[in-house]
């Protein structure tokens, strides 16, 4: 039974869907048929009792009534006031009163009941139904039957519209809801979707930043110094030359890699890339800078604990983006590194000497390589602060947590 029922109501909404493209013929069928409905209901009457006599005026009266259904959109009030007068006139002439000829008026209480509120529905409908059963108690069509029939009818049939109505409302409401939360969701969909794209174009950016300006910075110190001691000690600037080879090669190396997450294809997750770098890989940074002829000193206070691979990449790529810094801007070939492992966080320093406004100036002027260095810290919970030291120099100084919230871990670059 139920699987019928809704067989059914779905083939009404499919044929209710197809005909709303075309409201106009449907609203002027719609009065035909309560115009053939209306009269054939004047026609209607109890065993022994007569048709009243009014000339046909009150049955076209019926008619053009229907007519006013038209406007149901823009005037329902007022349809409802009209339809309902002109009826309950028919009835006071003596027609009886049935379903047929309550079909105009049912179907503007119907279309009171989808297009108004609550309150306006119960105060017309209140209204209608007590004076249709007022009138219809002391008409001469209905005085053969009992009044609890004479009440009954009316009530049923002029409840029925309004529920009716009611549920086609209650249904258009939630179907509207349903459109709404489906266009927030989509909106919101299409803002996360932005959101994501300018973050990975974001950490892209920095790593591709990092990347390429650690390697040409070191490539291009090591190539001025191999250049500089060229004449005076052939063998080291040989040396330097072949780590300068060494060099580039790394640094096709983590661009490859880089960009080789920008690729969709079908290789297996990771296959051809190097893991992610981290401070296991801090030695061979550090030959790298010293082979360029940059002193780098690094100490460490406190128990080494294990990073997470989010706060391990960054102190990396921190450290790395600083001793870059020195190497471009430092007039002092000299730089000190620090790692102190303090309660849950990581602090980590890297200082060079030299005259510090210059040194701050050069560092600065850059642009990418600090605020790249401050994004990277926030983005895992951190902070970072760079600047001249007193006693001259500059320093970056970055505190990192040990041990990141998930939700940050899993948006850290």
């Amino acid at each position: 039974m139920n699987s019928s029922l809704e067989r059914y109501t779905e083939r009404v909404e499919q044929y209710a869907s197809r005909f709303s493209h075309f409201p106009r013929f449907v609203d002027v069928t719609m009065v035909l048929a309560l115009i053939g409905c209306a009269f054939f209901g004047t026609q209607l009457s109890l065993p022994g009792v007569d048709r009243p006599d009014t000339g046909k005026s009150l049955e076209v009266l019926l008619g053009l009534s229907c007519f006013v259904l038209l406007k149901y959109r823009t005037h329902t009030r007022t349809v409802v006031v009209v339809v309902a007068g002109v009826t309950i006139a028919a009835i006071a002439r003596g027609y009886l009163l049935t379903p047929m000829l309550l079909a105009p008026l049912l179907a503007a209480m119907y279309w009171l009941a989808v297009l108004c509120d609550r309150r306006t529905v119960r105060r017309y409908a209140l209204v209608a139904t007590v004076a249709l059963l007022t009138v219809n108690l002391f008409s001469d069509g209905m005085r053969d039957l009992s009044p609890v029939l004479t009440v009954i009818g009316p009530v049923f049939w002029m409840a029925l519209p309004l529920v009716g109505g009611s549920l086609a409302r209650l249904r258009g409401d939630y179907l509207e809801a349903v459109k709404s939360r489906a266009e927030h969701a989509e909106r919101t969909r299409e803002e996360e979707a932005r959101l994501r794209v300018t973050e990975e174009r974001m950490r892209i950016a920095r790593e591709l930043h990092d990347v390429v300006a650690h390697h040409l910075a070191l490539a291009n110190a090591q190539a001025g110094t191999a250049a500089h001691l060229s004449r005076s000690n052939p063998e080291q600037g040989r040396k330097i030359l072949d780590d300068l080879t060494g060099t580039t090669s790394a640094a096709l190396r983590e661009l490859k890699a880089t960009l080789g997450l920008l690729r969709q294809d079908d290789r297996p997750e990771g296959e051809g890339l190097e893991p992610a770098p981290g401070l296991a890989r801090l030695p061979e940074l550090i030959d790298s800078y010293r082979s360029a002829g940059l002193e780098v000193v690094v100490h460490q206070s406190g128990v080494r604990r294990p990073l997470t691979p989010g706060v391990d990449l960054t102190a990396y790529r921190i450290v790395q983006e600083a001793l870059t810094n020195v190497a471009k801007h430092a007039p002092e070939r000299a730089a000190r590194v620090g790692f102190t492992y303090a309660g849950s966080r990581l602090l980590i320093t890297v200082s060079n000497d030299g005259p510090a406004t210059a040194t701050a100036d050069n560092a600065a002027s850059g642009g990418f390589g600090l605020r790249g260095m401050r994004e990277r810290a926030q983005s895992i919970g951190g902070d970072l602060c760079a600047g001249p030291r007193p006693e001259g120099g500059f320093e970056v100084t970055t505190a990192l947590p040990l041990q990141p919230s998930a939700a940050v871990e899993g948006e850290s670059p």
